[in-house]
């Protein structure tokens, strides 16, 4: 574990080439390979072969994620990681609810609930399931789901959720990093944070 008294890294210096790096992992492991071409080409830096990886069906799962195609998205993965939804109930189960969610968005309600019998329902034998499902089976009963108090699960953000799950989860799989370099510094940086503002707390109460 790192040491988190700043005081340690004060004269550690941080070269142009460190930062280049930071920025090019963060391109390539979300998959935005033509601007990370167009970085590579302006700084003159080469491409770690790790990088390169899978990188244009990465971004096939995770597009199509984005689009709403989880069955898709399902497929490809099987293709390139075989064995991980298998083995990733939580994956997989977000995957298959984003499917129901977008038929119940298309007002495919009589389909999604067809869908929910035959692919969800098992699901809620593990008790940590059962809250989501209910919430997804509510969306039913809604004329505009959009409008209704799960309103969330309709929303992009929730399908970026679920794309950056499946994209770290597909790395990981390859022996990947699962997080970006400059997402390891964030995460870094605001634990050291958290340490500062617990320190000057104490120092506050001695006093």
């Amino acid at each position: 574990m790192m040491d988190l008294d700043p005081r340690l890294y004060e004269n550690v210096s941080v070269s142009d080439n460190d930062v280049r790096n930071i920025v090019l992992s963060y391109l390539m492991h979300n998959c935005f390979k033509e601007t990370a071409e167009t970085f590579l080409s302006s700084t003159g830096l080469k491409l770690p072969v790790d990088y390169s990886v899978n990188v244009d069906k990465r971004k096939a799962i995770f597009n199509s994620v984005l689009e709403g195609n989880a069955l898709k998205a399902i497929e490809l993965t099987e293709e390139l990681a075989p064995n991980l939804l298998e083995n990733d109930m939580d994956l997989h189960f977000d995957l298959l609810s984003l499917h129901f969610i977008e038929l119940v968005r298309s007002r495919k309600c009589t389909e999604a609930l067809e869908f929910g019998q035959k692919k969800l329902t098992s699901f809620g034998k593990v008790p940590k399931y059962v809250e989501k499902l209910e919430d997804f089976m509510a969306l039913l009963a809604y004329e505009e789901p959009e409008k209704s108090p799960m309103f969330h699960l309709l929303s992009p953000e929730y399908r970026q959720n679920v794309a950056d799950s499946l994209n770290r989860a597909v790395l990981a799989h390859a022996n990947l990093p699962a997080y970006s370099s400059l997402e390891r510094v964030v995460q870094q940086a605001t634990v050291v944070r958290q340490y500062l503002q617990q320190e000057v707390g104490k120092a506050f109460l001695s006093k």
